[in-house]
């Protein structure tokens, strides 16, 4: 086609038709319209048209022609700034295409941007892509299911694609909107849904991949797009719930699996890739769409679920974000304070469930806060079954508590601080201990917990439930350093408790000791009070009484052996205190004695006879004869550990008699069936077992002193059986200070001072030692000791 042009040096370019080019255009337009002819407007279209013309075969079901899209390939390669033409005129074709319901070519067209997608990583590829992205959303807002997933299986390909260079201005917002929609699919052929369902989650997957590391992208972290993900891959997971088969099988079936995986199984593969994407800084983001999705559709209550789904997150994100979750459902918990009993077990039920599979250390730098949440729910629970309300003000509102919801509820948070007890270390537990023996309403020390409403009943009810925590927290406890581990702030108290009125809260405080106490699992071994013949059947593990052991046995065994012989004074007691008191008796000698120790110990069930034979005690019959049961078993115990053959055979000679003649005096009976009359004595004697000892080289000076505690007032407090009392004693001491009931003193002399100073402290064991063994017989007063002359100024 020949034009001609004249031009001007002093004008514009000007184009004037000859007759010439006349005669040619009307040649070029009758070889147009004269079908019998062949045309030549092919030759006059751009080399790219043709090109992509030419993939496109007469009958689309013969495919794409793989000998022209190579051509074509080879030409965007070549000249890759007509990439972004390519691509327009291909879309372009394609909305024609899909417009005249000509899917073969549509399906055609599709593989061709695929295939120029994978082979092209130049500059121009962003413009190209707008095309691509054009035409994949053209298919994606389309009626039917198969152009939907064509769309969406090519934006996977392109999402698995790196790009060279980044995108400034492309926006995924209308695929997440869209294959979410896709994933919540109610179309009526179940087969046809699957599958829209599955090409969503699909999608979303490939949204994902695309932007979660390009930080040009639109954060796909944001709330507005993890508010439409995560919801749909849970709607997914919930509809499949149950076919949690594929988690389990081995790595080389998951290939076979894939294929044939179904919405919930590849939901699920989704799920652990974004959580395992997450950083830092968006574990919330995307952890916070699954509690409100939870909640919406009343899914903490059956448990099952949710606990499902934190079993996914747990295990898909980085193990030193596990914190974040488990302080995002203590908030959560929190926030649900005054719903159900149900839901609220529910979330301590997920907390457990994430705290077992966290690795050590999972809960992060706030772990005093963990169990301050958790103790908190434990004393609303309280409060809420006592008063039968969630309002403070007492109104009942139109929910109704149930008592047996809120007494599950209090099992599980005291399981759940067990549970994350057991991922701290030593030092962290120690800490634990102490805060929740804090937390504890003492008499005489810390009273005010419960709230005014639930009185002194639900003072008594956070004591037990507080007890049980800390028993769960110290079951598994072991330190190489008691005395550290168990300072006088912590032990004290808890002792205080050993001589409470209420049973219950004595017998966990002896479990809670006997768990502390126990380091070498021995404890099982003594959940039964007997009469062992052979303790070798036992195994038992012992070491060496260590330093740091003899020294917390100087500081505290005093104080340990008082609270066991007021123990056994307690009128409640019954089967389990003693088996209890027994299992402590044991260990105590296993793992914390030496040699003083154990005269000590055997100088107290010396104590405890005698303390059953007293007359003066209104003990019952059945606990005398206990104290008798168990005061011979522990020497039975105690005579095989020091391996002194006549001890050995003066306690078998006793209980060999006493089944004979007094069977209810020994375990096997009194606990069986409980004696009405106590008659007869077979005893233990003080001085056949001091003759044996000494002559084995113990020192036994000891023995001959019966071992009487001394009453303090940490007695007269623990007796007050309610924080009522304890404030009325206080009132009292206050009275008696009070100005107005004075009394006149004695004139104070010299003298008096002299005496007052002279005069030497009480033992805490009832006579004036120095040491293990060692009697003083008198102390020297601090005006009458001789210092050096350097040290007198």
């Amino acid at each position: 086609w020949n034009v001609n042009y004249h031009h001007s040096s002093a004008e514009p370019e000007t184009f004037i038709p000859t007759s010439s080019d006349v005669h040619s255009v009307n040649t070029c337009l009758l070889f147009c319209l004269c079908p019998g002819v062949c045309g030549c407007c092919g030759a006059l279209r751009p080399r790219y048209k043709r090109l992509v013309d030419n993939i496109f075969p007469e009958d689309p079901e013969d495919g794409l022609v793989k000998a022209n899209m190579e051509k074509l390939t080879f030409y965007a390669l070549s000249a890759p700034e007509k990439l972004d033409r390519i691509g327009a005129y291909l879309s372009e074709r394609l909305s024609r295409d899909v417009a005249r319901h000509r899917y073969g070519y549509v399906c055609i067209a599709m593989e061709a941007l695929d295939q120029l997608l994978m082979a092209c990583h130049c500059q121009s590829i962003n413009l190209f892509v707008e095309s691509f992205l054009k035409m994949v959303r053209k298919l994606l807002e389309a009626d039917k299911p198969n152009l939907q997933i064509l769309g969406t299986n090519s934006f996977v390909k392109f999402a698995n694609i790196e790009e060279d260079t980044p995108s400034y201005h492309r926006s995924y917002d209308f695929f997440v909107s869209r294959f979410s929609e896709m994933c919540h699919s109610s179309y009526e052929d179940p087969d046809i849904r699957t599958k829209i369902r599955m090409a969503g989650i699909k999608g979303l997957q490939g949204v994902v991949r695309k932007t979660v590391n390009d930080e040009l992208q639109a954060n796909i972290w944001d709330p507005q797009h993890m508010d439409k993900i995560v919801p749909s891959l849970l709607f997914n997971l919930q509809q499949g719930e149950g076919t949690e088969r594929s988690a389990l099988l081995p790595q080389s079936q998951h290939a076979l699996q894939k294929e044939k995986e179904s919405p919930a199984e590849l939901t699920e593969r989704c799920f652990r890739e974004l959580l395992g994407r997450a950083a830092y800084g968006n574990i919330k983001n995307a952890v916070t769409p699954v509690l409100t999705h939870l909640d919406n559709h009343s899914l903490w209550e059956s448990k099952t679920f949710a606990v499902r789904c934190f079993k996914i997150i747990m295990y898909s994100i980085q193990s030193q974000h596990s914190h974040l979750v488990i302080q995002q459902l203590l908030s959560h918990l929190d926030a649900n304070s005054k719903n159900s009993a149900t839901v609220r077990a529910g979330i301590v039920e997920v907390l457990l469930e994430a705290a077992a599979i966290a690795a050590s250390g999972s809960v992060g730098p706030t772990v005093l806060e963990v169990f301050n949440t958790l103790l908190r729910q434990l004393r609303l629970s309280v409060d809420y079954e006592l008063t039968g309300s969630y309002d403070s003000c007492g109104n009942i509102g139109s929910k109704i508590i149930k008592e047996h919801e809120e007494r599950q509820l209090q099992e599980a948070v005291i399981k759940t601080i067990g549970s994350f007890a057991n991922t701290l270390p030593t030092y962290q537990r120690s800490e634990v201990m102490l805060f929740i023996m804090g937390k504890i309403p003492v008499p005489g020390m810390h009273p005010v917990l419960a709230s005014e409403k639930s009185g002194l009943e639900g003072n008594r009810m956070i004591q037990v439930m507080l007890l049980k925590s800390l028993l769960q927290v110290t079951t598994g406890f072991q330190t190489t350093n008691m005395l550290t581990a168990l300072p006088s702030s912590f032990l004290d108290p808890l002792l205080a408790f050993t001589l409470m009125e209420d049973a219950e809260i004595r017998l966990l405080v002896l479990e809670i000791l006997v768990s502390l106490i126990d380091r070498h699992d021995n404890w099982p071994k003594f959940t039964s009070i007997s009469i062992i013949s052979d303790i070798a059947v036992l195994k038992l593990k012992v070491d060496k009484c260590s330093r740091q052991d003899n020294l917390f046995m100087k500081k505290h065994a005093q104080q340990l052996y008082r609270h066991i012989f007021l123990a056994c004074k307690e009128e409640s007691s019954s089967q389990p205190h003693f088996e209890a008191l027994y299992a402590l008796l044991a260990l105590l000698s296993i793992e914390l004695a030496n040699e003083e120790v154990v005269v000590d110990l055997i100088r107290l069930a010396l104590a405890l006879q005698d303390l059953a034979l007293a007359n003066e005690e209104t003990l019952p019959i059945y606990n005398r004869c206990a104290i008798h049961a168990l005061s011979a078993s522990y020497l039975n115990l105690i005579c095989q550990l020091t391996t002194v053959p006549a001890f050995c055979q003066h306690v078998q000679e006793v209980i060999e008699m006493r089944q004979k003649e007094v069977p209810f005096l020994l375990p096997e009976d009194v606990f069986i069936e409980s004696p009405r009359s106590l008659e007869g004595h077979v005893l233990f004697l003080q001085s056949k077992i001091t003759e044996v000892l000494g002559g084995s080289g113990y020192n036994t000076d000891r023995l001959a002193t019966p071992y009487v505690p001394l009453p303090t007032d940490e007695d007269r407090l623990s007796k007050r059986k309610s924080i009522g009392e304890t404030i009325s004693l206080q009132v009292e001491v206050e009275s008696r200070n009070s100005p107005e009931k004075e009394e006149v003193s004695e004139e104070i002399t010299f003298e008096t001072l002299k005496n007052a100073i002279g005069t030497p402290p009480p033992s805490p064991s009832g006579t004036i030692t120095a040491g293990y063994g060692q009697t003083q017989s008198r102390s020297v007063p601090v005006y009458e000791m001789k210092f050096p002359d350097l040290c007198v100024y």
